[in-house]
This record gives structure tokens, sequence and C-alpha cells, in this order.
């Protein structure tokens, strides 16, 4: 919870940075799960959901 209100609080460059992290964390999960390997399956779409808030805080900060 204490995440979403520290997203909301980003300005676009952060969010931004951030974006490219979580995207590159999505690929590796996304291999990790097709070899059976992922601990949280639930944490791949946590990670999506995380990517659409910060797109919606970057163009609400327009």
């Amino acid at each position: 919870m204490a995440n979403k209100k520290e997203d909301k609080k980003l300005t676009k460059d952060q969010a931004e940075k951030k974006i490219q992290v979580l995207k590159k964390d999505l690929f590796n999960i996304r291999f990790r799960k097709i070899n059976n390997q992922v601990e949280n399956p639930a944490q791949y779409n946590e990670i999506k959901k995380n990517i659409a808030r910060l797109y919606t805080t970057i163009k609400n900060t327009k």
C-alpha cells in the first residue's frame, strides 16, 4: 500500500526510470515462469499493475 502512495509522488522522469526497471524484472520473471523457477507467481501480475499505475501517474502529471 505504501508503494502506491510513493508512486503518485514521483516526477515524470523518476516514473519513467522505474517503469524501465520494472519491465526488466517482468522480462526476467517471464523466463523464470517458462522454466518453472518462479517462487511467487503472483509477482508477475503485481509488476504489470505497478507499470500500469506508473503510466497513469505520468499521464496525470501533464
